[in-house]
């Protein structure tokens, strides 16, 4: 999630379980510093586009070693406000204000290394864009009421149901997401294609219109389902994925790394000068958030050059009228396919 949520989310837990014990403003500073620290990752600079996308949500997403980290920042907030007493519950509050930070990363697409160092395995299940109002205001209700709300009594109640609310959300984003595979899967066999490899992720900003990609082979197949649809068949446009130039060039470590990041849902362009890796999860066609020009194809004992970043994005204004329509059920295609 973008990072201002997870601020709010930080400050949100911080109030609630530090509760009368401090200062609400003290609680929702603090858990709002450790709802932001694991995003600081991505000052890291790798040296290349390509692995500061996949070393972003790396270690600094661990839930080990956020879980440790909570320790030493626990003694030190402990400390500054002379409440050495209070170090176990401030570790509490901010060991969940760090480790909610991943936990709620994990429900967007872009996959977040939560078992390091033990394993680099990325994981992402989905179901929420990376902003998404209904999630974030109520938190952010919840953390005003914190800091202006005179009565603690209230301040605490309504922090409480803001946080509720919200959690509560992330799981129907989940049970949408389930409702919505299901059906696309149906609609992809009454068409004959394939619902093996299946990716359902929602339009941005929220959890009423959702896109939905389905490889095969050579192409990729990408639909939207809105809720008001009211089960109609989803519509599937055809597009090339570049399945046989993958394979040719499939020893190329930036295409590996990118093949294995993105679980196959990838598509690759380009000719004998040059080769552009396109994330498919990020955006939709042919709007894409992730797209790298990895150079000409290797020759045998050649290193590969320093990727170049090459994102494409829609039109908001003409994004936001069609994202309109189609939260209301009217099956209109995308503004680029006009």
């Amino acid at each position: 999630m973008d990072s201002v949520t997870q601020v709010l989310l930080g400050a949100s837990i911080g109030v609630a379980f530090m509760g009368r014990r401090t200062a609400l403003w003290k609680s929702a500073l603090w858990g709002g510093v450790a709802g932001l620290l694991p995003d600081l990752d991505v000052l890291l600079d790798h040296g290349d586009p390509i692995l500061n996308m996949i070393r972003h949500r790396a270690e600094s997403h661990a839930l080990l070693l956020l879980t440790l980290f909570a320790f030493p920042m626990a003694w030190a907030v402990s400390r500054l406000h002379r409440q050495p007493q209070l170090y176990g519950r401030w570790w509490w509050a901010l060991m969940l204000a760090l480790v909610t930070h991943p936990l709620l990363d994990l429900m967007t697409i872009y996959g977040t290394q939560v078992f390091q160092p033990f394993s680099d395995e990325a994981y992402g299940l989905g179901s929420m864009f990376i902003i998404d109002p209904v999630y974030s205001l109520p938190l952010l209700a919840g953390v005003v009421a914190a800091l202006r709300v005179k009565t603690v009594g209230r301040a605490l109640a309504i922090n409480g149901w803001a946080l509720a609310f919200s959690t509560a959300y992330l799981a129907w984003s989940a049970l949408a997401q389930w409702g919505v595979t299901q059906h696309a899967r149906q609609s992809l066999q009454a068409q004959g294609l394939p619902s093996q490899q299946l990716l359902v992720t929602p339009a941005p900003l929220s959890t009423l219109v959702w896109r939905v990609v389905a490889l095969d082979g050579e192409r990729f197949h990408e639909g939207f389902y809105a809720l008001m649809d009211g089960g109609r068949a989803i519509r599937f446009v055809a597009h090339e994925r570049g399945g046989t130039l993958a394979m040719q060039n499939a020893d190329h470590p930036q295409l590996q790394r990118l093949a294995r990041f993105t679980d196959g849902f990838f598509k690759v362009q380009g000719n004998s000068d040059k080769l552009v890796v396109t994330d498919l999860r990020m955006g939709q066609e042919p709007d894409y958030v992730f797209s790298f020009d990895i150079g000409p194809p290797l020759q045998a004992g050649a290193s590969h050059p320093v990727a170049e970043q090459r994102s494409r994005r829609m039109d908001v204004g003409e994004g936001l009228k069609w994202l309109g329509q189609r939260m209301l059920g009217h099956d209109v295609p995308p503004p680029e396919r006009r």
